[in-house]
């Protein structure tokens, strides 16, 4: 891999304070029907050569438990994007079908993790506490049911949200299970009514969408979803979250990350939460946020 730097922050991290005040303006308006929105930042890194977008996704994988990764040629979608590609390891499954059986995976409510034990455990017991995170989990568990409802029956979600670890990230995750009514309804079908999710766009979806199109304006490929299906309609989608975009050159790329902003959220604890996230593609890029870092 080439020698990376970071060359610029969109927006800047005050600008990210700034973004998530005002989205809590609009969330404890008694008025306004938003009760959650996802905002993200993005870091460009400038490299010293080409980056190889096979060897950043088997870095991911490699560092990825589940052993998700994707690397996708953006040409098909025309300019700008042509010879850009789409690298990412997603921790989060948006839907898998097998047969007439689906299942979503959906993570929201999130901690950085410690490199001491103690500190971690810690860290990771705070989350399972945490009104804030466990009601922005119930949101987006509430909304997947609710949009699985229309394609399956005996859909079915654990009561609680379960612990998920990954290297650098303590998540919330919810299993929700269905059965679909017809087997018409494809992988992608089924893909393309669940998303977007309230875990990477917000609730209710068009409000925090218009809100996000206001605040960040166009996300490209972030956050949108990214897989596979076969013939008989089986497959998986996974949301294409800790990615970045390489540029035709491959001398630049703009990695994202994104955080659940809920009327209980502090805005310098959702900064935080963003730059937890960065870590994954920043290791496998032999980079830091902040060269002082």
């Amino acid at each position: 891999m080439p020698q990376c730097v970071v060359l610029d922050r969109i927006p800047s991290p005050d600008g990210h304070l700034e973004a998530v005040g005002s989205a809590l303006r609009r969330l404890r308006a008694l008025d306004d029907p938003m009760t959650k929105v996802v905002l993200a930042r993005s870091l460009v890194l400038g490299a010293d050569r080409p980056i190889p977008p096979m060897a950043l996704m088997h870095r991911l994988v490699a560092n990825d438990a589940a052993g998700n990764g994707f690397c996708v040629d953006l040409t098909p979608a025309g300019e700008p994007y042509t010879a850009r590609t789409l690298v990412g390891s997603s921790p989060e499954l948006l839907v898998r079908r097998s047969g007439r059986e689906v299942s979503c995976f959906p993570l929201a409510g999130t901690a950085a993790r410690a490199a001491d034990p103690d500190q971690d455990a810690a860290a990771a017991q705070s989350l399972t506490r945490s009104v804030k995170d466990l009601g922005e989990h119930a949101i987006v568990v509430e909304g997947l049911r609710k949009s699985l409802g229309a394609l399956c029956e005996d859909v079915r979600a654990s009561s609680s949200p379960s612990l998920v670890a990954a290297p650098a990230l303590w998540h919330l995750g919810t299993p929700v299970t269905g059965t679909l009514r017809s087997e018409q309804s494809s992988a992608l079908d089924l893909a393309l009514a669940l998303h977007p999710t309230a875990a990477v766009c917000g609730h209710p979806a068009e409000e925090a969408r218009d809100a996000i199109a206001q605040i960040e304006g166009d996300r490209g490929f972030y956050a949108g979803a990214v897989g596979w299906c076969d013939a008989q309609g089986d497959g998986e989608w996974m949301v294409s979250i800790r990615c970045g975009e390489i540029t035709a050159d491959r001398r630049s790329i703009r990695i994202f990350a994104g955080g659940g902003i809920v009327a209980e959220s502090d805005p310098e604890a959702e900064l935080a939460e963003t730059s937890a996230k960065f870590s994954p593609m920043l290791t496998a890029l032999g980079a830091t946020e902040y060269a002082w870092a």
